[in-house]
This record gives C-alpha cells, sequence and structure tokens, in this order.
C-alpha cells in the first residue's frame, strides 16, 4: 500500500476523473462567484459523472428485487448480484468470501460486532474512527497505544494479543486514518494476527478509492468501507469477508427477505449475505457503487495512487510553507507513508477558520475532531478528561487538482495575516455568515411542500 513518488511538478495535477460538481461555481459572501474547491473528500466524496450516467440509465428499470414478475424485477435482481460481484472482485475478495451489503463503513462495523461470537476479544489502537472504536464495546475490548513509529505497530499488536487469553480475537484497524491520512502496515498487522490465530477486519473507508486494496494479499478477513467515500453517495456500502461467523450469527435485521420459512412460533433464517440484507435493499446505492468501483478499476489503480499521492505531496509542499505562521501539521507517527487528507491546527479559531474559507472563497474544508477523539487529544498532547480539540482537515480526491491547493493554501495565508473579511455568528452548533447575503438553490425542484 506505499504511495508511488510524487512528481517533482505537483502543482500541474490535473483532475484524473471527472466528477459531478467539477465545475460548480458558488456564491461568495463578498460578491460573484468562484469555482468550487472541494477539500471534503475525506466525508464524502463527489459522485463520479459516470456513477450519475450509470444511476440515471438503471432508474427507468429499477423495481424490488427476488420475486417480482416484471422484467425491471429481474434486471434490478441481476443488477444487485452483479454488483456483489464487482465489490467482490475490486477488493480481491477469495472464493468463499460474501459481500453483504450495508448502508456505509460504520454499519458494516456494526453487523460484524453483532456477529461476534459471544468470548471475542476484540484489539484496536487508540488512533481509530468512533465507527471503528464504538461496536467493540458490546463485549470485550483491549486498546493498543499508538507507538510513535508505524514500524513499531505490528509489535504493538503482538504484545498486547499475546496477553489476550480467548478462543476468538478480532484486530479491528484502520488502513488509513481520517485524521492525518497516515498509512498502517495491513499486511505485517495481518501476519501477526494469523500467528496469534486471531482474525482480522479493516476500516478501508478511506483506503478503498485511493491505493490497490486486496484481501487476500494482505491476509485479513474482513474489510469495511463505504460507497460514499468512493465516488458514489448513493446510500450503500459493503462488509466483505468469511462467511462462518456471518452464517451462525442472528441476522442483523429481523424481517422479510432474511427468512427462508416463518410460522408464528419459529423462523428458519436465510444463509450468506441475504440473512444480514433484511428488507428491501438500495439497489440503485448498489448500482452506484458496482459503477464507482468499475470506473476506479477502468482508471488504473496505479494512475489513481499517483494522482493522490503528487496531489498530497503538493498539500504537505503548501501546508510546510505556513508553519511560520503557526500552521502545524498532525501526525502519529511521522514516518507514514499518507494518502491526501491532512489536518491541521491553527492560531485561530478552526471553526471560524473554515466558515471563511467557504463563505469568503468558496473552499470546502472540515473543522472538528473528525469522530476520533481519543486520537486527537493524543495528537495535540491533551488529557482524556480535556475538552475535544478542533482543528481543520482538507482532504483530495481523483477530480481535484494542482489548482484546488494552491487556492486553498493562498486563502488559508490571506485569513490567518489579515483575518476573515465578514461576520460570523453560530448557529445550530456551527458558525456561518451573518448576515448571509448568498442565493442558493431550494433542495428540491419547487420548493418545500405546502
Amino acid at each position: 500500500m506505499h504511495a508511488p513518488a510524487a512528481e517533482a511538478h505537483v502543482g500541474t495535477a490535473a483532475p484524473l476523473l471527472e466528477v459531478v460538481g467539477g465545475d460548480l461555481e458558488v456564491p461568495v459572501v463578498t460578491g460573484g462567484f468562484r469555482r468550487f474547491v472541494h477539500l471534503d473528500q475525506a466525508a464524502s466524496a463527489p459522485a463520479l459523472r459516470v456513477v450519475a450516467e450509470a444511476v440515471a440509465a438503471f432508474l427507468p428499470w429499477y423495481s424490488n428485487v427476488h420475486r417480482g414478475a416484471g422484467l425491471p424485477a429481474t434486471v434490478s435482481s441481476d443488477a444487485l448480484e452483479a454488483a456483489r460481484v464487482e465489490v467482490a472482485r475490486f477488493v480481491g475478495a477469495r472464493d468463499d468470501d460474501m459481500v453483504v451489503f450495508t448502508r456505509n463503513t460504520t454499519d458494516s462495523l456494526n453487523l460484524l460486532a453483532r456477529a461476534l461470537p459471544d468470548d471475542t476479544v476484540v484489539v484496536t489502537l487508540d488512533l481509530e474512527h468512533h465507527a471503528n472504536l464504538l461496536p467493540w464495546r458490546r463485549g470485550s475490548v483491549r486498546h493498543v497505544a499508538t507507538p510513535r513509529s508505524v514500524a513499531d505497530v505490528p509489535a504493538a499488536f503482538a504484545r498486547v494479543i499475546g496477553e489476550v487469553h480467548a478462543d476468538n480475537v478480532l484486530v479491528a484497524v484502520t488502513g488509513a486514518s481520517n485524521v492525518t491520512g497516515e498509512l498502517l502496515p495491513i499486511a505485517d498487522i495481518a501476519a501477526v494476527a494469523r500467528r496469534h490465530g486471531a482474525r482480522v477486519v479493516l476500516d478501508a473507508a478511506q483506503l478503498l478509492a485511493r491505493r490497490q486494496l486486496s484481501i487476500g494479499e494482505l491476509g485479513v478477513d474482513y474489510v469495511a468501507f463505504s460507497g460514499h467515500k468512493a465516488y458514489a453517495p448513493f446510500g450503500a456500502g459493503a462488509l466483505v469477508g468469511r462467511r462462518d461467523w456471518l452464517d451462525r450469527a442472528a441476522p442483523y435485521l429481523a424481517g422479510g427477505g432474511a427468512t427462508r420459512n416463518v410460522t408464528l412460533d419459529d423462523v428458519v433464517w436465510a444463509d450468506g449475505p441475504a440473512r444480514h440484507e433484511g428488507g428491501t435493499p438500495n439497489v440503485v446505492g448498489v448500482v452506484a457503487l458496482a459503477a464507482a468501483l468499475r470506473a476506479l478499476h477502468e482508471a488504473g489503480r496505479d494512475r489513481i495512487a499517483a494522482h493522490d499521492a503528487q496531489l498530497t505531496a503538493h498539500l504537505a509542499d503548501r501546508l510546510a510553507h505556513l508553519a511560520p505562521l503557526g500552521v502545524r501539521v498532525l501526525s502519529a507517527f511521522g514516518d507514514a507513508d499518507r494518502v491526501g487528507v491532512a489536518t491541521i491546527t491553527v492560531p485561530a479559531s478552526a471553526a471560524l477558520v473554515a466558515a471563511a474559507l467557504s463563505a469568503e472563497h468558496g473552499i470546502a474544508t472540515r473543522d472538528g475532531a473528525f469522530c476520533a477523539h481519543p486520537f486527537m487529544r493524543r495528537l495535540v498532547g491533551v488529557g482524556p478528561d480535556a475538552a475535544v480539540p478542533n482543528a481543520l482537515r482538507a482532504s483530495v480526491g481523483v477530480g481535484s487538482c494542482g489548482e484546488d491547493i494552491e487556492r486553498f493554501a493562498a486563502a488559508l495565508e490571506e485569513i490567518l495575516l489579515a483575518g476573515p473579511c465578514w461576520t460570523y455568528a453560530e448557529e445550530g452548533g456551527r458558525l456561518v455568515p451573518s448576515p448571509d447575503p448568498r442565493p442558493r438553490p431550494t433542495p428540491w425542484p419547487g420548493g418545500p411542500l405546502g
């Protein structure tokens, strides 16, 4: 999963794939419009143009699946199962691995947590997103203190796993931090886990669309991810991995589609993916996810990784030049490769800086603790009882370019030197322009009902 070397002229990076909204012009509070710069892609990436086209082509054929007698029902059922094959192929699943469609990474990890044998001990780092911390707390959890060097992570896991005396042990680890973008040595962690008879689930939310990923080659047992971070923001994700625990577990959602036979007193549950996909599936979201993964595969995983590395190097270079202004790039290790995610602290309110970047410059970033409160406290050096730190995150994707990073760096420098040029007020827990003269579209054609 190591990134290829970035090209020398990092500022020349062009968008790699076309995304919906790539040419969007947004109003700014100072008047006029600016090309929208989307640097919040670690939260949700825009839809690829080909994904939107695939969804539009599928919608006339959309129907409920499996038992409908109309041809659209057959087409939709075929699309659902074809998407399952596409997902398995993209993540390098083994022949007997199961693909369960979910809503997102959080849903996938909660599904697996519900399927764990009762005596399972989960071992995880303290740098994880809440989605890979909280689901495991219904059972026994051991947290590994993140070492200073990424090379020491496998040994840190080995020490803790070696102290666990349980028949079932699961290592839950992210492929790339959603805060720092730093890559974890997943293959080495998986090798350690196997030596101790433990299984591994990989949170691939930030990794899937940026780097080559193969369940078989990495040696992990499960992988969880979201479509909305992989250019398919239509509400579908997946859990892919070993069948045994999933087939023995109670259904994630009890209801139609998850059963083989029901009486008033008993039920025979289905095996395989259907067991955990109760209710009407999100066929449109699944079609979008498959279309996105197919497009990423056809674009070339190496090309995508090289584009990401080029933009990551460019972003790191521009942020380094802003260090004299008090910009500090957060890092757990300092010696790890990164994907295109960078979080910084600034000598001002991160919320105010993010609001000014958006309202005055048309640049989307994100401020907060990024659903990683324990990790953020560790990064800024405060204790568990301290207030949750607030920082600023910028993240890129296949539709990003070098000009986006130049716009961001120039705007950030301007705000840090001169402050915002507009006034802001808190509204609903966020800082927003006050007043806000920007025109904006209604959220749906025709406006609100009534």
